[in-house]
């Protein structure tokens, strides 16, 4: 079965239905919030090749081809979703802003194994998960709290534009692995707000406990039930690729019947 989303910008869309079952638009942050909840897992913004629901979209109702009035609103929200720690930002699905429910977190946590203590910088590096510029980011994250990103870059000595590259690189390495978020933004120039960054292990513990009682088979089952739960037509193949799991981990989260 071809991927769908190769040739339909809203293959993922979802359209996200009221108490009463009749489609209902975003509109307020509490929405999103129960739009998050609801779907389990989403974009920020469509993104083509990701069969995946976007906050734009649930506001919008139609794609997004420019910078409007719904962008405006839901790059506000991330923040304060962010900020009031409502729901879970990081750069998750191929390295783009994604929400994450709260309630779905310990899965996502235990599925990349990443339950870890706000000091396991050293482990996670030695276990060559990280690189040393990330464990660098990670260790100033732990000993200093959550900082906004020229702040963090100071602290970390990457002030230059070379420095700034292999900043973005490590915060994306931390974020794809869950061990960071977005909490928040801050004014640092004149320009755009900055992204404030925390440690998921400091701001969420009780996700990280749970996480570590969690097999990644469980983890990836549970995700996948959610996933079907909105597309159901998909196929095992498209979970794949979508989570980077082999053929036959995606089989056996979609559980009997799976189309492969």
């Amino acid at each position: 079965m071809k991927n769908p989303s190769s040739f339909d910008p809203l293959a993922g869309e979802v359209r996200w239905p009221s108490a009463a079952g009749r489609p209902k638009r975003v509109v307020t942050a509490a929405d999103a919030v129960r739009f998050i909840d609801s779907v389990g897992y989403c974009l920020l913004f469509p993104i083509r090749g990701l069969p995946l629901p976007s906050l734009y979209y649930a506001c919008a109702r139609r794609e997004c081809t420019d910078w409007d009035q719904y962008c405006l609103r839901i790059w506000k929200w991330k923040d304060e979703l962010g900020r009031r720690r409502r729901a879970f930002y990081p750069k998750y699905f191929k390295g783009r802003g994604t929400f994450l429910s709260l309630k779905l977190l310990p899965h996502f946590l235990a599925m990349e194994g990443s339950a870890y203590a706000a000091e396991d910088f050293d482990r996670a590096y030695s276990a060559g998960r990280i690189t040393a510029d990330a464990r660098a980011a990670w260790e100033m994250l732990a000993e200093h709290g959550p900082l906004a990103t020229l702040e963090l870059r100071h602290a970390c000595k990457m002030e230059s534009k070379a420095g700034n590259r292999r900043f973005k690189k490590a915060m994306l390495q931390l974020s794809r692995l869950l061990i960071v978020f977005h909490s928040g933004a801050e004014q640092e120039t004149e320009s755009w707000a900055s992204s404030r960054f925390d440690l998921t292990a400091r701001a969420f513990p009780a996700a990280i406990a749970r996480a570590r009682r969690m097999d990644a088979v469980e983890a990836r089952r549970v995700l996948a039930s959610k996933y079907f739960e909105w597309h159901p037509k998909a196929d095992a193949r498209t979970l794949a690729r979508l989570f980077g799991w082999t053929k036959a981990e995606a089989i056996a989260a979609r559980g009997d019947g799976a189309r492969s």
